[in-house]
């Protein structure tokens, strides 16, 4: 940015924030945004995936909002697979997908599992992702009892018949993160026409204020995030179209806005504004 601004570049910059499980670095990313804020002033055009990334940053920069414009990024299309592809499956399957961090809160889940078992005694819970924190997710399903009726088990990259297969056979969808810029995972599963319980958080609420799933409040107990689990499981919401975002609608709107900006042309600014309202 800053050769580009002593350059007299125009530039464009998109934001991903993404949760972390480190107080420190949460704790100086407030500091880090606002040492940037000249740079990014300098900016034509700040871009996020959702808008409440856009929303997120134009508050703490206090930039204006003609400055900002949401283009999601492109999800994953998985294949709608046929019954025998599936696979089969013993009770009700309820899936927490994410990276094993605990800022992803899958210990939400795990945590709710003991009562979700008095009410649902045939769930199994299973956990799609790799990371640091697997063993402290295991730990507590063998304190908390229910080891036997959770899996941990990533799905390999670029495994996308694998990752559909486990979205098929999901009777409940979880991501019950701290922190999402977009939740691509989410969208991939409501493309499935699989039942969704988000946080009411970050961007995740957008999915449950536009009625594709159902959100839970992080302040919630062991015994609320396992009533909302079975509610979804019991009385699903589940959207009938969902149109996923694609890595070409990503790269034609990128695209647009580029030329916008490089041509200067009078267009431009209604361009970015439609582009921000849609988001």
């Amino acid at each position: 940015m800053l050769a580009a601004k002593k350059a007299e570049i125009p530039y464009v910059v998109t934001f991903h924030s993404g949760g972390d499980s480190s107080r420190f670095r949460k704790a100086v990313r407030g500091p880090q945004r606002m040492a940037l804020r000249p740079l990014l002033a300098g900016a034509e055009r700040l871009i996020g995936p959702s808008q409440w990334e856009v929303e997120f940053f134009r508050e703490r920069l206090h930039l204006p909002k003609t400055q900002f414009a949401v283009i999601p990024n492109g999800a994953q299309h998985l294949p709608d697979l046929s019954a025998s592809a599936r696979g089969t499956k013993a009770g009700k399957l309820i899936v927490s997908v994410g990276r094993l961090e605990r800022y992803k809160g899958h210990q939400r889940v795990i945590a709710a599992m003991p009562k979700v078992l008095e009410l649902v005694p045939d769930a199994q819970l299973r956990i799609v992702g790799k990371g640091p924190y697997e063993s402290v997710l295991q730990k507590m399903a063998r304190a908390l009892g229910v080891a036997e009726r959770v899996e941990i088990r990533a799905v390999p990259p670029g495994d996308s018949d694998g990752m559909a297969s486990i979205f098929a056979r999901a009777d409940l969808v979880t991501l019950l993160s701290e922190h999402e810029a977009q939740g691509i995972a989410i969208l991939e599963a409501l493309a499935l026409r699989r039942p969704v319980l988000v946080a009411s958080t970050t961007a995740l609420q957008e999915f449950a204020d536009r009625g594709l799933a159902r959100a839970v409040s992080l302040r919630s107990n062991p015994d609320e995030v396992a009533t909302a689990m079975v509610r979804q499981i019991r009385e699903p919401l589940v959207p009938v179209n969902v149109e996923l975002p694609t890595w070409d609608d990503c790269a034609a709107d990128l695209l647009a806005l580029y030329q916008c900006v490089a041509g200067k042309r009078f267009s431009c600014v209604n361009i970015l504004t439609a582009q921000s309202v849609s988001g």
